[in-house]
C-alpha cells in the first residue's frame, strides 16, 4: 500500500468513527473550531463514546496504531480517564503469517536448513503478535544434549511498514499539535518520537535477549522467578531462541491452588519480585501482564514465577529510586510537605512555584487514602494521581517513572487477584527502609571511596607533571593557567578530603578497639 493510499485509509477510517468531531472539539476556545465540529456531527449519530471510537478506529487501522495506542495508554498522567481506560483493551492480536515464510526467515538468519537447526521444530506457531511469532522446536547442543527452545522470529516486511505508518503519524502529530490545544498537552510529537523508537527496539531481538539475560542474572539467588536462558549462538536481530519454559497461566488459579501452590504466598512474592528488581536492581520487567506471566509446577520450583517476553524493560537511575523511595515514606507520613519539596528538589518543577500551592494540591490527592484500611491503598494510583495534579504545576514527568507507574498497577491488581486481603504496603516497606538505610552511614561513605579510588590512585601521580607544565607556560596562556589553578585547588581539597576521611575513619576504628580494650580489662578486674 503506497503512502497516499495508506493516508485515504486512514482519512476514510478518521471520519468513519467520528475522530474529526472530536478534534475539532478539542481546540477549546476557538469558536470556529465548535462550529465547525457541530456541521461536523450533522446527519451522524455515534453510540460509542469518543473513547471507544478512538479505540475501534486504532483496532481498524492495524496492529501498528493498537501498539501505539498501548503505549499512549500508558500516559495516564497526560490523557482524560475515559480515553485511558478504552486504550488500555486494545490487545495486540493478529492472525500468525505462513509458517513456510518463518521457517524461510529462520534459515535465512541462521545460516542452515531448518532440519540442520533444530531436531524437531513445530511448524504450528503457539503465539503470534504483530511483531513476532513463537514456535516450539528441540535443538542439539554441541555436547550432543538434547533442549527443548522456544523460537522467536520476527514477522517479514515489518520495518518498511513501521517507518510508512510512522511517517504519517509524524504529519498527524505536527496538525495535531498546531491546532489542538487538548492535543498539544499529549505532546503528540514526542509521543511519536518515543513509539518510533520502542518499535525498532522491538524489532531488535538480540536487544531483547541481552535485557533476558541481564533479568536472569539480577534474580539468581533469589529463588522467586524462573528466567528462560537465551542460546546465543542462535540468536540473531531477526531470530531468538531461548529455552522452553514449562507452567501454567497465572490466571488460572483454580489449576495452580489445585496443584499444590499457595496462592497468598503467591501474590506476596509477586510484590517482592517487582520491588527488588526496582529498588535494589534499577532495573524491571516492565511488561508484566498475565499474558508474559507463568507459575512453575514442578516439584523442584513449585510456585516459581515464570517471566516471558522481554520487550519492554524499564531502568532507574539512584535518583530516580531516592524520589520514589522518598515519595512513598512521606506519603505515608502524611509529610505532604516533604512531598512538595521533593518534587521541586527534582528540577521537574519550575523553580518559581510556591511550595505551599503544591502541598496543598498533594494533600488533596493522598488525604482521603487515610481512611482506607492499608490493604486497599493502590501505590501505582497515588503515584498516577500524583503524575496528574504535577501536571497542573507544568512538572515534567519522566518516561521510566510513567512505565514503573504502569508496571506497579499491573503487579498490584495481579496480586490482589490472587489475594484480595494482600497488604501491599507491608511487603514494599522493607526495601524502602532498607534502600533508604543503604544511602548513609559508614558503609556508604566506604563505598563511595572504593568506587572512586581507581580514579585518585590515576589523577594523583600526575600532579607533579601538570604542576611543571604549569611552571612552563608562556604569559599568553594565562587563560589555561588559571583554569589549571582551579583544577589543581579542586584536587587539593579533594586530597585533603580524602586524608581527613582516611585519618578520621582510621581514628574511629581505633577508638572503638581501644575502648572494648579497656572495657575489657575493666570487667576482668
Amino acid at each position: 500500500m503506497t503512502r497516499i493510499t495508506r493516508g485515504l485509509f486512514i482519512a476514510y477510517v478518521v471520519f468513519r468513527f467520528g475522530l474529526d468531531a472530536i478534534f475539532f472539539e478539542s481546540m477549546g476556545a476557538k469558536r470556529w473550531a465548535r462550529w465547525l465540529a457541530r456541521g461536523l456531527r450533522f446527519g451522524r449519530h455515534f453510540k460509542a463514546s469518543r473513547g471507544a471510537r478512538l479505540r475501534m478506529a486504532l483496532e481498524h487501522l492495524g496492529p501498528i496504531f493498537v501498539k501505539l495506542g498501548q503505549v499512549i495508554s500508558t500516559r495516564r498522567d497526560l490523557l482524560p480517564v475515559d480515553i485511558a481506560d478504552e486504550l488500555a483493551k486494545l490487545q495486540d492480536r493478529v492472525p500468525p503469517f505462513d509458517s513456510d515464510i518463518a521457517v524461510a526467515a529462520i534459515e535465512k538468519s541462521l545460516g542452515k536448513p531448518i532440519a540442520e537447526l533444530f531436531v524437531t521444530f513445530e511448524r504450528k506457531p503457539v503465539a503470534s503478535a504483530s511483531i513476532a511469532q513463537v514456535h516450539f522446536g528441540v535443538m542439539r547442543r554441541r555436547d550432543g544434549t538434547e533442549r527443548e527452545v522456544a523460537i522467536k522470529v520476527l514477522r517479514p516486511g515489518m520495518l518498511s511498514a513501521i517507518d510508512q505508518d510512522i511517517a504519517l503519524m509524524r504529519w498527524i502529530a505536527n496538525f495535531i499539535e498546531r491546532w489542538s490545544d487538548d492535543g498539544r498537552r499529549l505532546k503528540p510529537r514526542e509521543v511519536v518520537a518515543e513509539f518510533d523508537k520502542y518499535l525498532h527496539d522491538e524489532l531488535d531481538l538480540i536487544r531483547e535477549a541481552s535485557s533476558a539475560a541481564q533479568l536472569r542474572r539480577n534474580m539468581q539467588g533469589l529463588g522467586l522467578v524462573l528466567i528462560p536462558e537465551m542460546f546465543w549462538d542462535m540468536c540473531t536481530t531477526d531470530v531468538l531462541v531461548m529455552e522452553r519454559m514449562h507452567g501454567l497461566p497465572i490466571s488460572q488459579v483454580d489449576a495452580l491452588r489445585a496443584a499444590g501452590v499457595d496462592i497468598p504466598k503467591l501474590a506476596r512474592d509477586g510484590v517482592t519480585l517487582f520491588f527488588t528488581q526496582v529498588f535494589r536492581d534499577g532495573f524491571f520487567h516492565a511488561d508484566m501482564h498475565p499474558g508474559n506471566i507463568q507459575v512453575s509446577v514442578e516439584p523442584a520450583t513449585l510456585g516459581r514465577y515464570i517471566s516471558l517476553d522481554f520487550g519492554i524493560v524499564g531502568s532507574l537511575t539512584e535518583v530516580d529510586k531516592e524520589y520514589l523511595a522518598q515519595n512513598f515514606a512521606a506519603f505515608f507520613r502524611r509529610d505532604y510537605k516533604r512531598v512538595a519539596q521533593l518534587h521541586i528538589e527534582s528540577g521537574w518543577v519550575p523553580a518559581a512555584t510556591r511550595v505551599d500551592e503544591l502541598e496543598a494540591a498533594i494533600r488533596a490527592v493522598c488525604e482521603p487514602y487515610f481512611d482506607r484500611p492499608l490493604k486497599e491503598i493502590s501505590l501505582g494510583m497515588v503515584l498516577l494521581r500524583l503524575f496528574q495534579t504535577s501536571r497542573r504545576f507544568h512538572v515534567e514527568i519522566q518516561p521510566q517513572l510513567v512505565l514503573l507507574q504502569k508496571t506497579l498497577l499491573n503487579i498490584e491488581g495481579l496480586g490482589r487477584q490472587l489475594d484480595p486481603d494482600l497488604d501491599l504496603w507491608a511487603t514494599a516497606k522493607p526495601f524502602l527502609e532498607k534502600w533508604m538505610g543503604d544511602q548513609v552511614g559508614p558503609q556508604k561513605l566506604w563505598s563511595e571511596i572504593k568506587k572512586q579510588a581507581p580514579q585518585y590512585a590515576k589523577v594523583l601521580p600526575q600532579l607533579p607533571v601538570l604542576l611543571h607544565q604549569y611552571l612552563q607556560q608562556s604569559p599568553q596562556d594565562a587563560v589555561q593557567r588559571d583554569l589549571l589553578a582551579r583544577m589543581l585547588a579542586q584536587q587539593q581539597r579533594t586530597h585533603g578530603f580524602l586524608q581527613a576521611v582516611v585519618f578520621g575513619f582510621g581514628g574511629f576504628i581505633l577508638g572503638v578497639l581501644l575502648t572494648l580494650a579497656l572495657a575489657k580489662g575493666y570487667f576482668w578486674h
